[in-house]
């Protein structure tokens, strides 16, 4: 299926990595001329090196900025230009106590995961409405449907985030813009991987065995395994279309089943 993509631009936050290096690949793959973005200046370079070379012909190019700080993302807005994908995916992600979590925390949780996402649709949300299409699509978290309890601040700034997404969309009415976000389940990015190996080194087992049985505490899964961060790009890949014009204020499911509730 011809996806409608070619030639369009996109700009993906946290994208040296995991889901949203995922998604700079396959809309690489789609001749779209993508902007990945990361904190660390080789980290990035090695992404645009890898896009490269994995779709010849492609013109990747990186920014470097971190959106913990205001400067920086001051600094991005003003070079990232204007672009038809904005894939808001950049998040910290931790487990924590919720009598431990700081108001420094709270702060940086908010800053990055929730003021990321504003910042950034603030600036090409009205550019796009002026040339008449484009796409905001936020990488969620079906825990910002169900808050875990040792997640609580990473919780509510998924939610904060589907509430962003909702609001958006409906200023988007009567034009070709689109506004979404998807609520990932469980997924096997670098950061959870490196988490995994590091218990099963401390418990001398094989990181296999050990990943089932993170996962398998898991009592809701439907698909019973972690998602590959490709299961949520090819998501993002698909919102990002024109094909998917008909979807604007959703937040879609690719959880693997692990929500209960039929909506």
């Amino acid at each position: 299926m011809d996806l409608q993509l070619a030639g369009r631009s996109a700009f993906i936050s946290g994208s040296t990595q995991g889901i949203g290096y995922a998604v700079a690949d396959a809309l690489s793959a789609e001749r779209v001329e993508v902007v990945v973005n990361g904190r660390d200046t080789t980290r990035v370079r090695h992404a645009v090196e890898r896009l490269r070379a994995a779709h010849p012909g492609s013109e990747p190019r990186g920014i470097v900025a971190d959106f913990a700080d205001t400067d920086a993302v001051e600094q991005l807005l003003s070079t990232v230009g204007d672009v038809d994908i904005l894939v808001n995916n950049v998040g910290l992600f931790g487990l924590a106590e919720f009598e431990q979590v700081t108001d420094d925390d709270w702060r940086e949780y908010f800053e990055v995961n929730v003021m990321s996402a504003v910042r950034l649709s603030r600036h090409l949300l009205a550019p796009m409405l002026d040339r008449g299409w484009g796409r905001i699509i936020a990488v969620g978290s079906e825990s910002g449907v169900n808050v875990p309890a040792d997640m609580v601040h990473y919780g509510v700034t998924k939610a904060a985030l589907i509430a962003l997404g909702n609001g958006l969309a409906k200023r988007t009415r009567g034009t070709g813009v689109t506004v979404n976000t998807v609520l990932g389940g469980p997924t096997y990015s670098e950061g959870v991987a490196t988490a995994i190996r590091s218990i099963a080194a401390e418990r001398s087992v094989p990181v296999a065995a050990m990943r089932d049985a993170v996962i398998g505490q898991n009592q809701t899964t439907l698909l019973e395994r972690f998602l590959e961060p490709e299961e949520i790009a090819d998501v993002v890949l698909w919102l990002a279309s024109p094909r998917a014009s008909a979807t604007n204020g959703a937040a879609v499911r690719a959880d693997g089943g692990v929500l209960t509730a039929m909506l």
